[in-house]
């Protein structure tokens, strides 16, 4: 029986943009879109996408793709398709539009999962780049009841069980949980695969699967976000540097012990 394996991604901004094209309305507490600048999928999420891919390389199986949103560009969220997974749905609804609510989005990706009949095993990415709040997949899991394990850099399945290398601070661990379970994978699981012009052409024909709230049904207080946020803003630095010059590496540690002790640091 082929292995039914879902993945969360997410649109973002892209995290290789220049800091002058970021740019933040006081008013309504949003970070603008470049104009220039296209959105990506969160790279972490593209390395789930790759873990699903590889497990799909080796046996039977099938990857459903699945986003929440306001405002999707489809060729960026076709990628996905051109690297190989099967099927994309969007959750696209005005509804949606409070990303930073990680309780929210976990309710509307569950309600989503539940719709599609469930799977053996969702991937997600650790973290996206735009809130790195790492939030989501935890609550997933949680609503769905399955079992989750985090920071991935290997993901097998066999004999109804997710075989996880888990990254730890001085290596790896083994985890194995039972089937169905959710697990978030890191880039150490390495490079996602390009896209082949093969597959290209192929997500072009591909039309994703798009619902909105009502097709979840889901009410208002189902969408009713439980976080405000009360500002948004670019930190303002008024640090100032001073470049400690002397004749040579040792008269410039002198004078800089100097200039530390006159203003009371040692």
């Amino acid at each position: 029986m082929a292995v039914k394996i879902g993945v969360l991604a997410k649109q973002v901004l892209d995290p290789e943009m220049p800091m002058a094209a970021f740019r933040i309305d006081g008013d309504t507490k949003k970070v603008v879109p470049p104009p220039n600048i296209p959105p990506v999928v969160n790279g972490f999420d593209e390395n789930a996408v790759e873990a699903a891919l590889k497990i799909k390389d080796g046996q039977e199986a099938t990857v459903t793709v699945i986003s929440t949103g306001t405002a999707f560009a489809l060729d960026v969220m076709k990628k996905p398709l051109s690297m190989g997974a099967d099927e994309l749905v969007l959750l696209q609804d005005d509804a949606f539009q409070n990303t930073i609510d990680s309780f929210l989005t976990a309710q509307l990706l569950a309600a989503a999962i539940r719709k599609l009949g469930g799977f053996d095993l969702i991937i997600c990415g650790r973290q996206a780049s735009d809130w790195d709040n790492a939030q989501v997949p935890l609550g997933v899991a949680e609503i769905l009841g399955m079992a989750c394990i985090s920071l991935g850099k290997k993901v097998d399945v066999q004999d109804g069980k997710v075989r996880v290398e888990r990254i730890i601070p001085d290596g790896y661990e083994v985890v194995e949980a039972p089937l169905p379970a959710l697990v978030t994978v890191s880039n150490e699981l390495g490079q996602p695969r390009y896209p082949t012009l093969r597959g290209i052409m192929a997500a072009t024909r591909k039309k994703p699967t798009i619902w909105s709230a009502a097709d979840l049904g889901l009410d208002a207080s189902d969408s009713a976000p439980r976080i405000t946020l009360r500002d948004l803003f670019v930190p303002v630095s008024d640090q100032e540097c001073e470049i400690i010059e002397g004749e040579d590496a040792a008269d410039s540690g002198r004078l800089l012990a100097l200039k530390l002790r006159e203003d009371k640091i040692i």
